[in-house]
């Protein structure tokens, strides 16, 4: 399978393209810099460019089967913006499959049920600045033609892989506090071939 990663540089990206490597996979990654990439391997395809460059997303997206998303939101608009080229270039090229990585913010509260985490008291957060990112990216693809799904940890740290972990659709799974990066990266690299979750919003923790 050809896939094209996204945030390839980060905690998340890096681990995705570990495991699509070793299973195989064709990769292909967009970044910025590209000696931040120190993987040596005949399957992996190395694009300079930006994500925020809609013809170098372009460029990406020729020949690739399915998208992973693991950009993170860095305190600007990228995540948003950027995902307005990403599904316009996956729409031209008749790509339908995305998974991208959010965050628990933008499941819906069990306290609250009409909002969503970030919104209610059950977010503990003081910046909501992250998920109202990911919101945006949340309704844009809700109104694209995509078969997406936004895999959305709690607490992410770097941690060890368990191999074990509670997934619930769009919720929290209860009590869930925390998921390691690597335990994060399985599940949404599994997320390439299985149909579980397609359109969904997937709650992630141990």
């Amino acid at each position: 399978m050809n896939i094209l990663i996204l945030g390839a540089t980060g905690r998340v990206g890096s681990q995705i393209v570990t495991y699509a490597l070793h299973d195989k996979h064709h990769v292909t990654v967009l970044v910025r810099n590209p000696e931040k990439i120190q993987i040596n391997n005949q399957n992996l395809t190395i694009i300079q460019g930006n994500v925020l460059n809609k013809d170098d997303i372009v460029r990406a997206m020729h020949g690739i089967d399915v998208v992973i998303s693991a950009l993170n939101t860095d305190g600007t608009t990228t995540l948003s913006e950027s995902m307005l080229f990403i599904i316009e270039a996956m729409e031209n090229e008749g790509i339908q499959r995305i998974i991208t990585i959010g965050t628990a913010g933008i499941l819906q509260s069990r306290t609250t049920p009409n909002l969503l985490r970030y919104q209610s008291s059950e977010s503990k957060r003081k910046s909501t600045r992250a998920a109202e990112e990911h919101h945006k990216v949340y309704e844009l693809l809700k109104q694209s033609i995509l078969d997406w799904t936004i895999v959305c940890p709690t607490y992410l740290p770097d941690g060890e892989r368990v191999g074990r972990y509670r997934i619930e659709r769009d919720f929290l799974p209860e009590g869930g506090a925390e998921i390691s990066v690597p335990d994060t990266a399985e599940f949404t690299f599994k997320q390439i071939e299985a149909s579980d979750y397609k359109k969904s919003r997937v709650g992630i923790a141990y």
